[in-house]
């Protein structure tokens, strides 16, 4: 119970300022930005702008990623999940959930990056990655299956429903640290038509916790949103269900569940 209300002080801490919201609304309107890029829409010194930046990624808001010499800043939207999923979800309609949803859904860039800490082991954070029925718990009641070597193939999908909804082959395999595969989602033709992007699982242990960033990039710029507006949803339930061995309900998190 700690950690939520650790992370809801960071959140609310990183979200009172003015100027880190500027900087969120900065970042949804376009991802993966420099602190050049950053600081020069900002009438303050650049020290002043790190400073905001430190906050929100001690926060979890931002993400910071390396591209050769470069630093970029991602938008990282999951802390803000986690609250809606514990305090604000079992009170409100769910077409508030619904309009949250969209709004998350609206960016549109080559590359998303998520990040959140859970309190478990590397080994027992694979095993919920890589085991299709686990992953059917938070996965919006679908399972990933595969034998997980490289060059094999995963499918995606609710075969108690007969339902195939993603394919994809095994890129890289380092247990319990890194897994990489492409991803072609095939639940409607107009996701069909973006054709394969890739999704990248990085464990890093943290104390007794473990640090899980999920990279999805190789989108087409300008893809369909609903490549990578379920991930909040996806890994606060993951982050729930291995916390506390319960599934979330908010609406849709089970949508394929039989």
């Amino acid at each position: 119970m700690v950690t939520y209300y650790v992370l809801v002080d960071d959140v609310f801490k990183a979200l009172a300022d003015p100027t880190r919201r500027s900087l969120l609304d900065e970042l949804f309107a376009r991802d993966g930005q420099t602190l050049r890029e950053l600081e020069s829409r900002f009438d303050m010194t650049r020290f002043g702008v790190m400073k905001h930046l430190k906050l929100l990624e001690e926060a979890g808001l931002v993400v910071t990623r390396r591209h050769g010499r470069q630093k970029l800043h991602f938008l990282n939207p999951v802390p803000i999940r986690l609250v809606h999923d514990r305090w604000v979800s079992k009170y409100a309609e769910p077409w508030v959930a619904g309009l949250s949803d969209i709004k998350q859904r609206l960016e549109r860039q080559m590359e998303k990056v998520f990040e959140i800490y859970i309190k478990t082991t590397p080994e027992r954070l694979w095993e919920a990655i890589t085991d299709p029925e686990i992953r059917s718990t938070y996965n919006f009641g679908a399972g990933v299956t595969s034998d997980w070597k490289v060059g094999a193939p995963l499918q995606m999908g609710a075969p108690e429903r007969d339902l195939l909804l993603g394919e994809g082959e095994v890129l890289e395999v380092d247990p319990p640290r890194r897994l990489v595969h492409t991803m072609t989602a095939l639940w409607g033709d107009d996701v069909k038509a973006e054709g394969a992007s890739r999704v990248t699982w990085e464990i890093t242990p943290v104390m007794d916790t473990c640090q899980l960033t999920v990279t999805h990039d190789q989108l087409r710029k300008g893809a369909n949103d609903q490549l990578y507006g379920g991930w909040p949803m996806i890994l606060s339930g993951l982050k729930t269900w291995l916390e506390s061995g319960e599934r979330l309900t908010t609406p849709g998190s089970l949508m394929y569940a039989s």
